[in-house]
């Protein structure tokens, strides 16, 4: 049966995607490279994101539709479009991203050709809301490509793309190139905190190389919805929004992700002078972390206060003062608040 044994898979998550959905699906319906299937994962869509998938789907079979009963999170939903792939080699999709018509074909290219390249993508363009490409001086297009930074992610030494990716600040828009699956299946995917798919292209890197093609083939679209505005505020939401079992926990996000760093060298293929290269180069994530390890500290801090003051209020309340509020119980919230907004950034 044709394409039953496809050499790529494209896995799409998506939720509540009805209005750039179709413009996504026509530019990988229109690569000049046809081997593939395209797997959408609906996130329990409350749009019509359904219907258009649907349709979609009746139309081409390579075009495997599934819907999750609950929101499952972003995370798990990125990672459930991997888990049903069959291909060689496997791209996640974002449901408002374009891809110029030879991208697929460009990137498969290099990577049947290169068996040590890992992950292959090409130079990022950024557009507006309604496809206008944004001017490479603008703040937003600078945010969120590396045309201004040059990575080196091609390197032989594996600690130098390991340090260019998890220390330097850049956009993670390699996470949607073109992946071999048999590599993809060593790590543990995007996993269920802030940075993971940072943390992901570094965990990459210790595998291989990566190839940028020196062309504008992929465009990135930014627009108002975009989770990373929605949870721009704080490192802990962000966090919820990938693993909604998370809210109301106590979590410690920057310190999760840093030892995530050391459980990535430690799982890696290579030898103890690589490995080597790779724990010096903690020192200099750790230089970048370790006020926000201690912002997480403090935070874990106020909600255990706030979890005691609440126990002794009602008790309190209930034994001697039935129609009082004890101020304390509100001083826990307003300093959690502070705190969130004081670090935006996350780090």
């Amino acid at each position: 049966m044709e394409y039953e044994n496809p050499l790529l898979t494209i896995g799409l998550p998506v939720y509540n995607g009805e209005r750039f959905l179709k413009t996504t699906i026509e530019s990988i319906l229109n690569q000049s490279f046809k081997d593939f299937e395209l797997i959408i994962v609906d996130n329990a869509s409350e749009d019509i994101t359904e219907e258009i998938c649907r349709e979609y789907a009746a139309k081409d079979k390579r075009i495997h539709y599934h819907r999750n009963p609950d929101n499952i999170g972003a995370a798990p939903n990125y990672n459930r479009a991997f888990k049903l792939s069959r291909g060689k080699y496997f791209k996640w999709a974002a449901h408002d991203d374009i891809c110029a018509p030879e991208f697929l074909e460009k990137c498969i290219e290099v990577l049947e050709k290169d068996p040590d390249i890992v992950l292959c993508h090409s130079i990022a363009k950024v557009v507006d809301e309604n496809g206008n490409l944004l001017n490479t001086k603008d703040d937003l297009y600078v945010k969120y490509t590396n045309d201004n930074i040059k990575l080196k992610t091609d390197s032989q030494k594996p600690h130098e793309r390991f340090c260019d990716l998890a220390y330097i600040q850049h956009s993670c828009y390699q996470i949607f190139g073109v992946i071999r699956s048999s590599i993809l299946k060593n790590t543990p995917l995007i996993d269920n905190y802030a940075g993971a798919d940072r943390l992901l292209l570094a965990r990459l890197s210790l595998f291989g190389k990566f190839h940028q093609i020196p062309e504008h083939l992929f465009f990135l679209r930014r627009h108002s919805g975009q989770s990373i505005n929605i949870n721009a505020r704080s490192i802990h939401q962000y966090t919820i929004w990938h693993d909604p079992s998370k809210k109301g926990k106590i979590i410690f996000p920057r310190w999760r992700r840093f030892n995530e760093h050391i459980i990535a060298i430690n799982k890696s293929p290579l030898n103890w002078s690589q490995r080597l290269g790779c724990y010096l180069v903690l020192a200099k994530i750790l230089k970048i972390y370790w006020r926000g390890m201690i912002n997480d500290l403090v935070i874990v801090g106020i909600q255990i206060i706030d979890k005691v003051s609440s126990i002794l209020k009602s008790s309190i309340n209930r034994n001697f003062y039935p129609k009082g509020d004890l101020i304390f119980n509100r001083i826990p919230r307003l300093a959690m608040n502070n705190l969130n907004q004081s670090h935006p950034s996350g780090n």
